[in-house]
């Protein structure tokens, strides 16, 4: 049996991961894009380091575009086989694959037009809004806490992962000559204070685990709660400066969690009368998606669901809908806050926001989570005097803040809780993935005082034969 690293190898985005077992049968674990890699992306995204076609199962740890992002191409380029979700994944995953190609398709359409007047040939989409809609046909639930069996060699259970709303850890059984291995996968970890969600599930005893990393060496602040923060930086921009605060959000989680701290500020009667915009129309579709799925909340919301109907509602909400609304917004003259995709701000309409109130002093960005260092947003937290946006470049007047107590993944603190349920010596060895590189450096030396024996960071493309 060998496994190989095709992405989220010593980067944080473009999961997946293929175990061949040694009668040359192939599991996808994650298939997700590259973002945030500058003029590397697209090369990344355009080859899988496989053939989609000698794969025979896909199973899906959640519903991130770093995470699905690429199902619709590996489906176009020759996949066949099921692709495995928890129920809440297959939902969100069917409306992000669909946003995606959307995105593609416009941005293809808008480089195409430069290109006809240079006589250049033209460019095609990664994959259609039809690419994405086939692939979603081939999606299968699966509860958590259930074992799957896929094969006579293959069985499966998901437990809560505590990330987002559907997402899970990936437990495998796989029999061959005889013997029974035990790999699981982590996806993404959430942590074991989030707001929302139920915290991450213990598991069953691993031979592997491929573990994620992005916050591997570092712990979030916990002393500034959401709202605590939220509240500050509304008053300071909006109230004081009487200036727009920007808000990066990834469309499933991020924008909840805000949605969900601003409600919570106006049921205490602090939450300042102002317009607050949500401007993608993902975030809304999945809003709607997550609030369908009550029994992932913690104990907490599910109090607070007795006397609010909607925890993610409150007055001065709006939820912008079409691009004419969206371009507005520009004109909008008074203080409000706009929270819109996407959270790396490399995408989607939150770019043209920062692209036209970058240059005022009196406006805010709010960073809320992590963005891969070649991102606008990557970028714009190195707090640079001139920002280039669109090709154009632009003065940075506007305050740069970041909420590190916002991130959905969990810090080396929760890394750590998340893993404490294995016994290190019954565990041959830990591949750290989905992380920078000198992060995981630092986790992998972290992991073995906690005496796991054998920690390898793979790179790109790399196999590995199991014992």
């Amino acid at each position: 049996m060998k496994i190989a690293f095709h992405g989220a190898a010593r980067t944080v985005t473009g999961s997946k991961h293929l175990i061949t077992l040694s009668n040359g049968k192939k599991i996808l674990l994650d298939c997700g894009m590259f973002q945030g890699m500058g003029h590397e992306t697209i090369e990344l995204n355009s080859d899988f380091g496989f053939h989609p076609a000698d794969v025979n199962y896909l199973i899906l740890s959640h519903a991130h575009i770093d995470h699905c992002g690429l199902i619709p191409k590996l489906v176009k380029d020759g996949y066949k086989g099921n692709i495995y979700a928890t129920p809440a994944t297959k939902d969100l995953a069917k409306v992000l694959m669909e946003d995606s190609a959307g995105i593609q398709e416009n941005d293809i359409k808008y480089e195409n037009k430069k290109r006809t007047l240079l006589g250049l040939p033209f460019l095609k989409p990664l994959y259609t809004t039809e690419d994405a809609i086939a692939a979603a046909d081939k999606f299968i639930s699966v509860e958590y806490d259930t074992w799957f069996t896929i094969d006579e060699q293959i069985e499966f259970c998901y437990t809560d992962a505590g990330h987002i709303i559907g997402s899970a850890a990936v437990h495998l059984r796989i029999k061959e000559e005889g013997k029974q291995t035990n790999i699981t996968f982590s996806g993404d970890v959430g942590r074991y204070r989030d707001i929302i969600l139920k915290s991450p599930a213990p598991f069953t005893q691993a031979d592997y685990v491929i573990i994620e990393s992005t916050y591997g060496n570092s712990l979030h602040d916990e002393h500034h709660p959401t709202a605590e923060a939220l509240l500050k930086w509304i008053e300071h921009t909006c109230l004081k400066k009487k200036g727009k605060l920007i808000i990066p959000a990834f469309s499933v989680g991020r924008t909840q969690e805000i949605l969900y701290s601003l409600n919570q500020l106006e049921l205490e009667k602090r939450l300042p009368d102002l317009d607050y915009f949500v401007d993608s129309p993902l975030s809304t579709k999945a809003t709607q998606i997550i609030k369908s799925y009550p029994q992932y909340f913690n104990e907490r919301i599910r109090k607070v669901l007795l006397s609010d109907s909607d925890p993610f509602g409150f007055k001065g909400l709006k939820f912008v809908k079409t691009v004419d609304e969206s371009k507005m917004l520009n004109y909008y003259k008074s203080p409000c806050v706009i929270i819109s995709a996407s959270g790396m701000a490399e995408a989607g309409r939150v770019k043209h926001h920062i692209s036209n109130n970058i240059e005022s002093s009196r406006n805010s960005i709010l960073l809320t989570g992590y963005c891969e260092p070649h991102s606008l947003g990557g970028r714009l937290m190195r707090k640079p005097a001139e920002v280039s946006i669109f090709g154009q470049p632009h003065e940075v007047n506007a305050e740069i803040g970041e909420m590190r107590s916002m991130s959905a993944h969990g810090d080396y603190d929760d890394l750590s809780q998340f893993l404490s349920c294995q016994d290190t010596d019954k565990v041959k060895k830990l591949f750290i993935v989905h992380g920078e590189y000198p992060v995981q450096l630092d986790f992998q030396k972290r992991l073995l005082r906690k005496g796991f024996k054998e920690v390898d960071i793979p790179a790109l493309h790399q196999e590995i034969k199991l014992a």
